[in-house]
């Protein structure tokens, strides 16, 4: 079902964090911990819920695989512009994303999210006023880290405002990696979010892509002191584009084929043979050139694992017309499959 827009009404802050550049790296700095958990005397929470919306939201979380990976349901409302305490202070590793888009009755969005050995959460939303969706959290970032039971643990109620990937009901997927060249240049007059929190706004109120780019022209993106990001879109219709910030201003790149694909080097405005330089990038090209751009989700994880590194943690597909959601993740112990249901 069409469902209206929500409205920002405040210029709030969430620091970034993303995916970044060399193929090899020294770990990065754990991400910086709340001071207290959301929900505590004098910390918000973005939860809108009643006490029995947050008991079942809590109670819904289960572990389904060693990563550790999660599972939970969100049931009610969440401001998703609410500012958080969540840092990093990290040096990123590297991602990569494309979209197949060469058959248009099937069109697919795929991303390894590349990063340090923290938890994650497969996280599904429906928001009264908002598109429901599936998104990748990485929880570590709500002061959940390894090793802790995060079982009970009112932190997971701000999960809806850290996706770093993810689809709605509508076929619209996006997903992020760094950029090291990407500079935001605030535009006066519009409220400011973070760099990841964009995402939530994208999937809880666009169905296209040019809805998609609307959002991300109506915010400024605050990079704080992490890693600037660059961003793919695409929706069911097969459209994809990629936002990027060029000497402050943002861009976008909208033109067509068969395929799209997004790693850590700036794209807009780039030669093919130059992108085709970076590794990763360079593979994913060469395999999507060989099936004119339409792959099944099995073809799709194959490319992902040819390019995935020794810290990818997830990958994952997203059948933008269909709903269907394939993850796997580092610990190897086989595919796990979501059913978005599509409006």
């Amino acid at each position: 079902m069409r469902r209206s827009l929500l409205a920002a009404t405040a210029a709030l802050l969430l620091a970034a964090t993303g995916c970044t550049g060399p193929e090899s790296a020294t770990s990065p700095a754990a991400p910086t911990s709340p001071a207290a958990p959301p929900g505590a005397a004098g910390v918000p929470t973005a939860s809108r819920q009643d006490a029995g919306q947050a008991e079942r939201t809590l109670a819904s979380l289960r572990k389904v695989d060693e990563l550790p990976l999660y599972e939970m349901t969100y049931v009610g409302d969440y401001d998703p512009t609410l500012g958080t305490s969540a840092t990093t202070g990290a040096t990123p590793f590297g991602c990569s994303l494309f979209v197949a888009a060469g058959d248009r009755s099937r069109p697919l969005f795929a991303r390894n999210f590349d990063w340090e050995a923290h938890p994650a959460l497969v996280l599904r939303t429906d928001p009264p006023d908002g598109y429901a969706s599936i998104s990748l959290v990485d929880i570590a970032y709500l002061g959940v880290g390894v090793g802790a039971d995060p079982a009970g643990d009112r932190r997971l109620l701000n999960a809806p405002l850290l996706p770093f990937d993810g689809m709605n009901e509508r076929g619209l997927a996006v997903g992020l990696a760094a950029d090291d060249t990407a500079t935001a240049r605030p535009v006066p007059g519009r409220p400011t979010v973070g760099s990841v929190r964009i995402l939530r706004l994208v999937l809880d109120t666009a169905a296209t892509v040019d809805e998609a780019i609307a959002v991300f022209e109506r915010y400024n993106l605050d990079f704080g002191g992490d890693a600037p990001l660059h961003y793919l879109l695409a929706d069911a219709s097969g459209a994809s584009a990629v936002v990027e910030f060029v000497d402050g201003t943002m861009r976008t790149a909208r033109e067509g084929g068969p395929w799209r694909a997004l790693t850590n080097v700036p794209v807009i405005g780039v030669p093919d043979r130059e992108l085709r330089g970076d590794r990763r990038y360079g593979m994913i090209a060469a395999a999507l050139d060989r099936s004119g751009g339409a792959v099944d989700a099995p073809a799709a994880l194959r490319i992902l694992d040819a390019v995935r590194q020794p810290h990818t943690r997830w990958s994952v597909t997203y059948g933008l017309r269909t709903g269907e959601v394939r993850l796997v993740t580092a610990t190897g112990e086989g595919e796990r499959r979501y059913q978005l249901p599509m409006s």
